[in-house]
């Protein structure tokens, strides 16, 4: 059996938009295993790896003072917001031109005196169900990639000396989460909703009542080396609070590795 690692993830807001529904934003009612993948790159990311998350644990919340109790019990629970977002972006080309010529400058305009419409120039209201109050524990296993063991690019810092092995990153995983270290603040979802990590502390709850098939969910994408993105799916099932995503063993309940549907091979890991 392959080294794991895991982590304790938690956060206020989130938001594992499905892909089917990307206007007004809904959330799966659980953590996907690409969501997972990435809060595991915030932490320790190298080319020369790649994370393959086993299983999704989605555990009780700490919920602040005063919080509903009927909320409390539920699995998940979700709410609606609405908000204002950007709805284009600003072409490279533009930005070019705009610097060879700065007399040809043209503000972006959000919501401002000269608007073109009641909502603002480039603004547009868009409503979102997100997952409130949420935590999980994430276990997943590093897998070499084909750039394991060449030359570096770069001089190698002090904790990446030495040969590529799945152990050498299990332990330097291990220590960043220890002290609390990421390459970015990782994110539930949306980068607008930060997420809080550390080591777990054996005393984490999962909700053990909480069983039910999600349907297709997304594994995560996979990028070719035209450039091109092609995602992935997955029947997701959680069982008593757990979502197994292992295409390589079965799940802690007896399920089978899962199959992942939409990549050129039938099972394939991430």
């Amino acid at each position: 059996m392959a080294p794991t690692v895991s982590v304790r993830v938690w956060g206020e807001f989130a938001l594992f938009t499905r892909p089917e529904l990307s206007v007004e934003r809904i959330s799966y009612p659980c953590m996907t295993p690409s969501a997972a993948r990435g809060v595991l790159d915030a932490i320790l990311f190298r080319p020369q790896m790649a994370w393959h998350v086993c299983r999704v644990t989605v555990l009780r919340p700490r919920f602040p003072d005063g919080f509903p109790a009927a909320e409390a019990e539920q699995p998940y629970r979700m709410i609606g917001v609405r908000r204002n977002e950007i709805q284009g972006t600003i072409a490279p080309r533009t930005v070019e031109g705009w610097m060879r010529k700065p007399e040809t400058f043209q503000p972006y305009l959000v919501d401002s005196a000269g608007r073109d419409g009641p909502q603002g120039q480039n603004r547009t209201q868009r409503a979102s169900r997100l997952l409130h109050h949420v935590a999980y524990l994430i276990e997943a296993s590093p897998k070499l990639t084909d750039r394991a063991n060449l030359p570096r690019a770069m001089p190698e810092d002090g904790e990446d000396r030495g040969p590529d092995t799945v152990a050498k990153y299990v332990a330097m995983f291990n220590r960043r989460v220890a002290k609390g270290q990421c390459f970015h603040r990782p994110y539930l979802g949306a980068r607008e909703f930060a997420g809080h990590f550390a080591a777990p502390a054996g005393d984490e709850e999962p909700v053990a009542g909480w069983s039910e098939s999600l349907g297709f969910m997304l594994y995560d994408l996979r990028h070719a080396a035209d450039g091109t993105r092609r995602p992935g799916f997955f029947d997701a099932k959680v069982t008593n609070g757990v979502l197994h995503c292992d295409t390589e063993a079965g799940g802690p309940h007896g399920e089978p590795p899962v199959a992942v549907y939409g990549w050129d091979d039938a099972g394939g890991g991430s």
